[in-house]
């Protein structure tokens, strides 16, 4: 369009000349001035003579004019050009650190050859998340953070000059090396290297790290999205394996992988036929022995009879999106079953991390309460410390709405996250439960004991109850009890069973008091 619109202007100016150039060497050819002159003598018209000069003033002034306007369409045109280019720049760069985007990323791979045995065509494809990026953040503000991400994109460049570096996501980012006699392992370990170094943000020292993952292109005759796709697994298994560390694709991973994706299509089927089932755990009172609530636990029975641990398929379900879909099912479905217990038992779930990015959530559980007619008051919503730092506001929006509806919020596996004090301090909880790694040692771990203790004292000085999880034996019950802890749940007390044995449970529990009394 740019260009149509230049040739356009100059065509017209160059039409211009030439039809002007040729009217007038047919007036000077054929004696035009002459043969007006002796009309207008011959007819008396004198004074047309005299308006010959005014028509020449005004094609001259017509000629000034196109001239003009000729000069302000090339202006406009190079304006536009230069609006197009930005916004095409944009379109294709993040703005914060200017390098290449997803939509240059789609781009680039298309451009790369589809043979794969192509020489030209091999790459070390690097997935890079940066470790300890949310604390830093919070150390130096919104504005330092985006300091840290435009250093970390400075010095990806020092290290690959002239390659592909993408920013994909928040602090990941995506690097594409030509494979040129170099080792990737070394390569990943530079990259660590680089962005470890701290950075002076004002006066602040601000330290990060590095997880990176990486995989080769077209080793194995994979496509380029499977190269992608390779590295980011391998990314995720480095996360696990602790800050600051590289990991190659290699059978190990490619094998969880496959057994992931196994898992995500066996999930989604599950959530389809609404094969995952709560079951219950019972919360006990510690000192009258009496059921106060049940903690709804996922269970995926397969059609053999299997159990799938929570732990296989929860985090797919957050990874995939499917956690949303999930969780509803299992809240619809732990709400009707609690709606036939007595009125002092209340209903325990587990709220993932990922849902606090939805601001509707508090209202969306609302819903599903009315729908299944349960008060408000007999739901009890547990979220976990990490969950909360991930996006505080949204949190605060949520918890907010929870406890004008009056649902209970509790903070689970308190003193295992970030800033548990902090979290105290910024929002409402109505409880604390004490997770279950200082429970386990806590007859033997006199460091455990004082934990324990200093959280149970900040509960009761905060008016907030307490909850011990993970309770498997008898000393356990009796030391809690004795510190003051109000509620807890564990194998000694029962493990989580379907909604079908819950009268018996409650039976037994009530037949139990009564005979202490």
């Amino acid at each position: 369009m740019k260009r149509y619109l230049r040739r356009r202007a100059l065509w017209e100016a160059l039409a211009l000349v030439l039809v002007g150039a040729l009217l007038s060497y047919l007036s000077w050819a054929y004696h035009v001035h002459r043969l007006m002159d002796e009309l207008i003598h011959e007819h008396g018209h004198e004074g047309f003579a005299e308006a010959i000069p005014a028509i020449v003033i005004i094609g001259i002034l017509g000629l000034v004019y196109g001239v003009s306007r000729i000069r302000a369409l090339r202006h406009e045109v190079h304006k536009r050009r230069l609006a197009e280019e930005h916004a095409n720049w944009i379109a294709r760069h993040d703005v914060l650190t200017g390098l290449p985007n997803r939509h240059q990323l789609a781009e680039f791979c298309a451009r790369l050859p589809a043979k794969t045995e192509e020489k030209s065509a091999k790459y070390a494809v690097f997935s890079v998340d940066l470790d300890g990026f949310k604390n830093a953040n919070d150390l130096v503000g919104h504005g330092g953070g985006d300091q840290i991400l435009l250093t970390v994109a400075q010095r990806l460049q020092e290290v690959f000059a002239g390659e592909m570096i993408c920013r994909v996501g928040g602090d990941e980012f995506l690097v594409f090396a030509r494979r040129e006699g170099f080792d990737p392992a070394a390569c990943g370990r530079r990259i660590v290297g680089a962005v470890s170094m701290p950075i002076l943000i004002g006066n602040t020292r601000a330290e990060i790290g590095a997880s990176v993952g990486y995989a080769l292109y077209p080793d194995g005759g994979c496509t380029i999205d499977d190269a992608i796709r390779q590295s980011d697994a391998a990314l995720y298994a480095a996360k696990r394996s602790g800050r600051n560390t590289v990991r190659a694709f290699d059978e190990a991973i490619r094998q969880s992988l496959a057994k992931r994706l196994e898992i995500e299509t066996a999930l989604r089927q599950a959530i389809r036929d609404h094969a995952i089932r709560p079951y219950y755990q019972p919360l006990i009172d510690l000192r009258s022995g009496e059921i106060r609530g049940f903690e709804a636990l996922a269970r995926w029975e397969t059609s053999d009879g299997r159990f799938i641990p929570p732990s296989d398929f929860i985090e797919v379900a957050e990874s995939t999106g499917l956690i949303t879909e999930l969780s509803e099912q299992l809240l619809r479905a732990a709400c009707a079953d609690a709606r036939s217990w007595p009125a002092h038992v209340h209903l325990s779930f587990n709220l993932s991390p990922t849902q606090l990015n939805d601001r509707l959530l508090g209202l969306r559980i609302v819903r599903i309460l009315m729908e299944a007619g349960l008060s408000p008051k007999r739901l009890e919503v547990e979220i976990t410390e990490s969950a909360l730092i991930h996006n505080s506001a949204a949190a605060e929006t949520i918890l907010s709405d929870l406890h004008e509806a009056g649902i209970s919020v509790a903070l689970d596996d308190f003193g295992t996250g970030y800033s548990s004090l902090s979290q105290l301090s910024k929002f409402k909880f109505d409880k604390i439960k004490i997770d279950r790694s200082f429970v386990t040692d806590l007859e033997h771990d006199d460091k455990q004991e004082k934990i324990v203790r200093a959280i149970l004292g900040l509960g009761q000085g905060l008016g907030i109850a307490t909850t011990a999880e993970g309770i498997e034996d008898e000393g356990q019950r009796i030391n809690l009890l004795e510190m003051g802890c109000d509620c807890g749940q564990g194998y000694l007390f029962g493990k989580a069973v379907p909604a079908a044995a819950i009268p018996g449970l409650l039976a037994g529990a009530s037949n139990a008091v009564a005979a202490k009394a």
